[in-house]
């Protein structure tokens, strides 16, 4: 690093370091710690610059430290540096951008796959819930945050990204194309699975999905069907508002969700009982795919007793994230508000707990050779993640099945 950059650096530093103690001197700060931890991280920068072993790329450095500092607070929030922002605002801008239906967070420190649309350029790779990226574009995504996972994945319609995948039961990557393409909005799979049960499965929330629901449970009424199960496994897209609006066709009564957080007013959102359109039975099939809105839809029926609530815990990812720009031109994607269960607890950290505990049955690894060794512990406890079985095994939509079917008890 030249000689005047090494001044800039110090120049800048010296700045902030005086903004921050007139305004701690002044009042403009009540927080110590803040005022604390801004003088520790000056400290830092500045021992690295002066006594790290080779002559450092400050500027890499700092969008380091912001990078780490963002993951620290959750999964969803990222920084983007200039560059990034800018490719993220066309992008953004583009009606025409393609992408790979994939619905991302961090475990394990590494990009996870929480669920894949149908039809999707995931799908058709062959990328399936409970799949570590490795790497995406040749970058690995240890370092890597969610919004920047979705800016090199998402691009030009028929273009392609390479992604090393970490399977369940594997230890290295395998690279996989995905080939991005411009999605539709996935439809509603119906199914009548008995005479007086039908199954919808709701692939995403998006605008509109809670009419569409309306419409079908009125047609199932006129059909003489009397009961319905709602599966939300791999359902990880769209506006919260859309599970409020679809929790309300149920929940006659009580609280459904809280929005809350430090500049966020509190939000209530409460049962409508004129919005009520379905009084028969119900059951909702939940595990470790299900993320985001269906998780506030799931817990609204559970919290509320509207209807068994089966399967296995979510992941826990119902939240609100504000863009904020930055004067060089970056940009935070930062959660600033959190969802919370009728209980009182954020969905985010304690995802949504089902009523009736089902363990998915696990996927076969018969095929797994000595070379391709177990994967390191830690991936192994997560118990929800994978593909959800589409056989009629499936142990979860049978143990609705069951529960739905069973005589129900007169009180005493």
């Amino acid at each position: 690093m030249s000689r005047a950059a090494r001044i800039g650096i110090l120049c800048a530093s010296v700045a902030i370091f005086c903004y921050a103690g007139i305004g701690h001197v002044l009042g403009r700060t009540t927080d110590d710690k803040a005022y604390k931890s801004l003088t520790v991280y000056g400290e830092v920068l500045q021992k690295i610059q002066q006594d790290y072993v080779d002559d450092p790329n400050m500027h890499t450095v700092t969008a380091g430290s912001l990078h780490g500092m963002l993951e620290s607070l959750d999964a969803q929030s990222s920084y983007l540096t200039p560059r990034e922002y800018d490719e993220y605002k066309k992008k953004l801008a583009n009606a025409g951008t393609g992408e790979t239906g994939l619905t991302l967070s961090k475990r394990y420190g590494y990009v996870i796959v929480l669920s894949v649309l149908p039809d999707s350029p995931g799908t058709q790779a062959g990328i399936r819930s409970g799949d570590i990226f490795e790497s995406i574009g040749g970058f690995t995504t240890r370092d890597m945050s969610v919004g920047q996972a979705m800016n090199l994945l998402d691009g030009q319609p028929g273009t392609g990204v390479k992604v090393g995948v970490i399977r369940r039961g594997k230890a290295t990557p395998e690279e996989v194309d995905l080939v991005r393409a411009k999605l539709a909005t996935p439809k509603i799979i119906v199914q009548k699975v008995d005479p007086d049960i039908l199954v919808l499965r709701l692939p995403t929330l998006d605008s509109g999905r809670a009419d569409e629901i309306r419409n079908r449970l009125l047609d199932a009424e006129k059909q003489a069907i009397h009961k319905v199960i709602l599966d939300v496994r791999e359902c990880g897209r769209g506006p919260v508002s859309e599970a409020i609006a679809t929790a309300r066709l149920f929940v006659p009564s009580g609280m459904l969700t809280t929005l809350r957080g430090q500049t966020v007013s509190t939000q209530v959102f409460s049962a409508e009982p004129k919005q009520v359109v379905w009084k028969n039975p119900v059951s909702v099939l939940i595990d470790a795919t299900t993320s985001g809105a269906a998780e506030v839809l799931a817990s609204a029926i559970a919290a509320n007793h509207r209807g068994d609530v089966v399967g296995e815990r979510t992941f826990g990812l119902a939240s609100e994230q504000k863009l904020i720009t930055l004067d060089d031109g970056a940009a935070l994607i930062l959660t600033v508000a959190n969802y919370y269960n009728p209980g009182g607890k954020a969905i985010l950290e304690e995802g949504v707990t089902p009523t009736e505990v089902v363990r998915a049955v696990p996927e076969d690894d018969s095929d797994t050779t000595e070379e391709d060794a177990a994967p390191p512990p830690e991936v192994q406890k997560e118990p929800g993640l994978g593909p959800r079985p589409l056989s009629p095994e499936d142990p979860i939509f049978h143990r609705a099945l069951d529960l739905l079917k069973a005589p129900v008890k007169k009180a005493a």
